[in-house]
C-alpha cells in the first residue's frame, strides 16, 4: 500500500465518522503528547539499573554523580543533623517528584478512557441517523442507512485505535515510576547507612516497657 492509497483511506475513515472525528483527532494528539512528556519524565533507567556498589559510591562522593541525581544526592546530605533530617529530606522528594508522576498519570488514564466514550457517541449518533432514515422510508432511505452504519463502526473503530496505544503508554509510565520508587528507597537506605555511624545511632529508638513487679506474698510474723 503506497502513500497515496494510505492518504484515501485516512479521508475516507474521517468524511465517514461524523463530527466525532473532531473531538476524536483532538483528543489523540492531547493523548500522545501527554503521553509522551510523561514517558520522558518517568525514563531514569540508568539510575534504577544502577548497581549498590555504584550508589554507595554516588552517596560518598556526590561530585561524582551523573547531573540527573548530582543534585538529588546533595539535596539529601547538606545541613543534616541527624539520619531523622536524611528520611525527611527523601519524605519531600517523594512528594515532590513521585506525586507528580502519578497525577500525570492519573490524567493519562483518564483521557485513555475517553477515547472509547467518544467512539461510543459517534456509535449511538449513528444508530440514530440509521432508525432515522428507517422511519422516513423512501428512495434514499439505503443511503442514509448505509452512512449512519459507517458513522457507527468507523466512530468505534477509531475510538479503540486511539486508546489502544495510550494504555500501552501509560502502563510503561507507571512501571517506570514503581522502578523510579524502588530506586528512591535504594539509595534512601544505602545514604543511612552511610551516615549512620557519624550521628551514632539508628533512626529510631524503641524502648521496650518495664516488666510489671509481681507482689510477693506477705509473711506472717511469728
Amino acid at each position: 500500500m503506497n502513500f497515496n492509497e494510505i492518504f484515501q483511506t485516512m479521508w475516507h475513515t474521517w468524511t465517514t465518522g461524523g463530527w466525532v472525528m473532531w473531538a476524536m483527532v483532538t483528543l489523540s494528539l492531547v493523548i500522545y503528547f501527554s503521553a509522551a512528556e510523561l514517558l520522558m519524565s518517568a525514563y531514569h533507567r540508568g539510575l534504577t539499573k544502577a548497581t549498590d556498589a555504584v550508589l554507595r559510591g554516588w552517596v560518598a562522593k556526590p561530585d561524582t554523580a551523573p547531573p540527573s541525581v548530582r543534585e538529588l544526592v546533595r539535596y539529601t546530605q547538606d545541613e543534616i543533623r541527624s539520619v531523622t533530617d536524611i528520611e525527611g529530606r527523601f519524605r519531600e522528594v517523594e512528594a515532590t517528584r513521585v506525586t507528580d508522576l502519578d497525577r500525570r498519570i492519573q490524567f493519562l488514564n483518564v483521557l485513555v478512557i475517553s477515547a472509547p466514550l467518544f467512539g461510543l457517541l459517534g456509535t449511538v449518533l449513528g444508530m440514530l441517523l440509521t432508525f432515522k432514515a428507517i422511519g422516513i422510508g423512501g428512495s434514499s432511505a439505503s443511503e442514509i442507512i448505509a452512512k449512519g452504519i459507517s458513522e457507527a463502526l468507523v466512530a468505534t473503530q477509531t475510538g479503540m485505535m486511539v486508546a489502544i496505544p495510550g494504555l500501552v503508554m501509560a502502563s510503561v509510565a507507571k512501571r517506570w515510576r514503581n522502578e523510579y520508587v524502588a530506586f528512591l528507597a535504594r539509595l534512601e537506605s544505602i545514604t543511612l547507612r552511610h551516615f549512620r555511624p557519624e550521628f551514632h545511632g539508628m533512626t529510631r529508638f524503641f524502648t521496650r516497657p518495664a516488666a510489671p513487679e509481681h507482689s510477693k506474698p506477705e509473711v506472717a510474723p511469728t
